[in-house]
């Protein structure tokens, strides 16, 4: 198996287990808005995310930024918390309540999608601290860099696809509102996040 296979295995099994619940809870808080209606906003959005975590996972990966591991594991979670509090906003501005009307927003360089890619950089340090330790002492991975990248990527995309699926079998299969769908993800989301919060703050 050549180099770039393995560490696009890596990439992709790192973000795609529940290892990395944080990182999935956030993809869940992130497209929570949105339905399958939505695919290309959120398309953009994530690619948003991925320009974010790949600019940072590159740089820390690479030594040229230092950080601290317990404050990104801090931050991590402050993420999702935005992320939610923002979709709770939304949900009672009563924005999206009907399933087959896609969200009206810009495609480009719409404020999520700014967002999403500011948290990114956090997350990709989070990433990054996993990639060095796999990397030990190599200087300059960049095929390892790019291929582990590209699998977190697939991951993700993956992750996406399952949630909008899911969303568009509630929604339009079991009729649930779309209010309550984004109410209930954003909700549990947040939950978690608060979980996590302060467990790494009285941890």
């Amino acid at each position: 198996m050549s180099v770039f296979t393995t560490y696009l295995q890596l990439g992709f099994h790192h973000i795609f287990n529940l290892r990395a619940y944080d990182h999935l809870v956030f993809l869940l808080a992130l497209c929570a808005p949105y339905v399958l209606q939505d695919w290309r906003r959120v398309v953009a959005l994530v690619t948003s995310f991925t320009v974010g975590h790949s600019i940072t996972l590159a740089l820390a990966t690479l030594n040229v930024v230092q950080y601290s591991p317990t404050l990104i594991e801090v931050l991590i979670p402050v993420t999702i918390l935005l992320t939610c509090v923002l979709n709770l906003a939304r949900a009672g501005s009563g924005t999206g309540r009907t399933a087959d009307r896609p969200t009206p927003q810009p495609l480009v360089l719409a404020w999520p999608n700014l967002l999403a890619m500011v948290f990114g950089l956090i997350h990709g340090l989070g990433f990054s601290n996993y990639l060095r330790e796999l990397l030990g002492q190599q200087s300059r991975p960049v095929v390892e860099l790019l291929s582990f990248n590209l699998g977190v990527e697939l991951g993700q995309l993956v992750i996406v696809l399952l949630i909008l699926l899911l969303g568009f079998v509630l929604l339009r299969g079991l009729r649930v509102h779309r209010r309550d769908w984004l109410l209930v993800t954003s909700g549990a989301a947040l939950g978690i996040a608060l979980v996590l919060l302060l467990g790494q703050l009285l941890g």
